[in-house]
Protein backbone atom coordinates (compact mmCIF):
# COMPACT_ATOMS: atom_id res chain seq x y z
CA UNK A 1 0.00 0.00 0.00
CA UNK A 2 2.75 2.42 0.91
CA UNK A 3 4.28 2.37 -2.56
CA UNK A 4 1.11 2.59 -4.64
CA UNK A 5 1.50 5.32 -7.25
CA UNK A 6 -0.83 8.30 -7.34
CA UNK A 7 -2.28 6.96 -10.60
CA UNK A 8 -3.53 3.87 -8.72
CA UNK A 9 -0.99 1.42 -10.15
CA UNK A 10 2.25 -0.09 -8.94
CA UNK A 11 5.71 -0.40 -10.48
CA UNK A 12 9.36 -0.79 -9.63
CA UNK A 13 12.49 0.80 -10.98
CA UNK A 14 15.46 -1.24 -12.17
CA UNK A 15 17.60 0.81 -9.77
CA UNK A 16 15.93 -0.97 -6.83
CA UNK A 17 18.71 -3.55 -6.99
CA UNK A 18 21.40 -0.97 -6.21
CA UNK A 19 19.35 1.40 -4.06
CA UNK A 20 16.41 -0.45 -2.50
CA UNK A 21 15.76 2.24 0.09
CA UNK A 22 14.91 4.70 -2.68
CA UNK A 23 13.55 2.52 -5.48
CA UNK A 24 12.14 -0.77 -4.12
CA UNK A 25 8.47 -0.86 -5.03
CA UNK A 26 8.68 2.54 -6.69
CA UNK A 27 8.51 3.21 -10.40
CA UNK A 28 6.24 3.76 -13.35
CA UNK A 29 3.05 1.75 -13.01
CA UNK A 30 2.90 -1.37 -15.17
CA UNK A 31 0.09 -3.80 -15.85
CA UNK A 32 1.91 -6.83 -14.50
CA UNK A 33 3.24 -5.17 -11.33
CA UNK A 34 -0.13 -3.57 -10.62
CA UNK A 35 -1.69 -6.99 -11.05
CA UNK A 36 0.76 -8.60 -8.63
CA UNK A 37 -0.07 -6.01 -6.00
CA UNK A 38 -3.79 -6.52 -6.56
CA UNK A 39 -3.47 -10.29 -6.30
CA UNK A 40 -1.62 -9.93 -2.99
CA UNK A 41 -4.18 -7.50 -1.58
CA UNK A 42 -7.07 -9.67 -2.72
CA UNK A 43 -5.47 -12.74 -1.14
CA UNK A 44 -5.23 -10.76 2.09
CA UNK A 45 -8.97 -10.05 1.98
CA UNK A 46 -8.63 -6.38 1.03
CA UNK A 47 -11.18 -6.46 -1.82
CA UNK A 48 -13.05 -3.34 -0.66
CA UNK A 49 -9.98 -1.22 0.08
CA UNK A 50 -9.23 2.06 -1.64
CA UNK A 51 -5.94 0.60 -2.86
CA UNK A 52 -7.66 -2.29 -4.63
CA UNK A 53 -10.23 0.02 -6.19
CA UNK A 54 -7.40 2.27 -7.43
CA UNK A 55 -5.52 -0.64 -8.92
CA UNK A 56 -8.62 -1.99 -10.65
CA UNK A 57 -9.33 1.48 -12.06
CA UNK A 58 -5.73 1.69 -13.29
CA UNK A 59 -6.00 -1.65 -15.11
CA UNK A 60 -9.44 -1.09 -16.59
CA UNK A 61 -8.54 2.44 -17.65
CA UNK A 62 -5.51 1.26 -19.59
CA UNK A 63 -6.87 -1.83 -21.24
CA UNK A 64 -6.46 -1.53 -25.00
CA UNK A 65 -9.18 -2.00 -27.61
CA UNK A 66 -7.83 -5.50 -28.19
CA UNK A 67 -8.37 -6.40 -24.53
CA UNK A 68 -4.76 -6.41 -23.37
CA UNK A 69 -2.27 -3.90 -21.96
CA UNK A 70 0.81 -2.13 -23.30
CA UNK A 71 3.92 -2.83 -21.26
CA UNK A 72 7.20 -1.77 -22.86
CA UNK A 73 9.05 -1.87 -19.52
CA UNK A 74 11.11 -4.86 -18.49
CA UNK A 75 9.40 -6.45 -15.51
CA UNK A 76 11.45 -9.61 -15.26
CA UNK A 77 14.99 -10.09 -14.05
CA UNK A 78 17.36 -12.68 -15.39
CA UNK A 79 20.49 -11.48 -13.59
CA UNK A 80 20.00 -8.62 -11.11
CA UNK A 81 21.68 -5.39 -12.22
CA UNK A 82 22.84 -7.07 -15.43
CA UNK A 83 20.02 -8.54 -17.54
CA UNK A 84 16.32 -7.72 -17.51
CA UNK A 85 13.59 -9.12 -19.71
CA UNK A 86 10.13 -8.24 -20.88
CA UNK A 87 8.08 -11.41 -20.59
CA UNK A 88 5.49 -10.79 -23.29
CA UNK A 89 2.81 -12.91 -21.61
CA UNK A 90 2.94 -11.03 -18.27
CA UNK A 91 0.92 -8.09 -19.58
CA UNK A 92 -1.82 -10.47 -20.73
CA UNK A 93 -2.00 -13.12 -18.03
CA UNK A 94 -1.58 -11.25 -14.76
CA UNK A 95 -4.05 -8.39 -15.37
CA UNK A 96 -6.74 -10.83 -16.49
CA UNK A 97 -6.07 -13.03 -13.48
CA UNK A 98 -6.27 -10.09 -11.06
CA UNK A 99 -9.45 -8.68 -12.60
CA UNK A 100 -11.07 -12.13 -12.68
CA UNK A 101 -10.21 -12.68 -9.04
CA UNK A 102 -11.63 -9.25 -8.21
CA UNK A 103 -15.00 -9.84 -9.88
CA UNK A 104 -15.37 -13.55 -9.15
CA UNK A 105 -15.61 -13.52 -5.38
CA UNK A 106 -16.63 -10.70 -3.09
CA UNK A 107 -14.03 -11.83 -0.54
CA UNK A 108 -11.24 -12.84 -2.89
Amino acid sequence: RSVQNEDGGWGEDWRSYTDPATYAGRGTSTASQTSWALLALLAAGERDSAEVRGGVRWLTGRQTDTGTWEEPQATGTVVPRVVSINYECYRHVFPLTALARYVRHPDS
